[in-house]
């Protein structure tokens, strides 16, 4: 697995194979970046269910001022950070070890409001849907802010969330991105 595109195009990712964590595919992780690639410069990225980073570790590459990464798994931590280590992304990075609620809970006790957000959860436990409503509050969620979700292509997601209304979807092969963008409420 490599970054695709921006400062650190090329450059390979840390082995994730044996940490039992399922990555985002790399057409997939391109199309969402051909989707997004003009709000990622200088935005503050949230990474949730951050799983090897490389989702957020494109965002850097590519010019986002910051990303939080949030997963509850020590081993996906401990990647996230030999991968920000292994490419100089430590001074924009913060790796939160925490489910999705107390990583989010966390974030809005400091202050911190992000532009742009990717929840990419394990598929089949619903917690896309629980994030997204969680997001939907707009404390953490700046107001016009985009969220991207990445789910199993059958798994159902409301048209809004909150603050939250959804504003495109696009599936490849097995996968979904659905795309949302906070209101009045961000």
């Amino acid at each position: 697995m490599r970054i695709i595109s921006g400062s650190r195009k090329g450059r390979k990712l840390v082995d994730w194979e044996d940490a039992g964590i399922r990555p985002m595919r790399d057409f997939v992780r391109s199309a969402l970046y051909n989707i997004i690639s003009d709000l990622v410069p200088d935005a503050r990225f949230l990474d949730l269910f951050a799983g090897t980073g490389s989702v957020g570790l494109e965002a850097l590459s590519r010019g986002a001022r910051e990303c939080a990464f949030v997963d509850s798994s020590p081993e996906a931590c401990a990647i996230v950070r030999r991968n920000l280590d292994r490419l100089g992304l430590i001074p924009k990075a913060q790796v939160i070890q925490a489910d999705y609620q107390d990583g989010i809970a966390r974030l809005a006790r400091r202050g911190r409001r992000f532009d742009l957000v990717f929840v990419g959860p394990p598929y089949g436990r619903g917690l896309a849907a629980r994030a997204l409503a969680l997001l939907g509050v707009g404390e953490i969620v700046a107001k016009g802010a985009i969220v991207a979700t990445e789910v199993y292509k059958k798994e159902e997601l409301a048209p809004a969330y909150g603050g939250l209304t959804r504003i495109d979807s696009r599936t490849y092969g097995d996968n979904t991105l659905h795309f949302y963008e906070m209101g009045a409420k961000g």
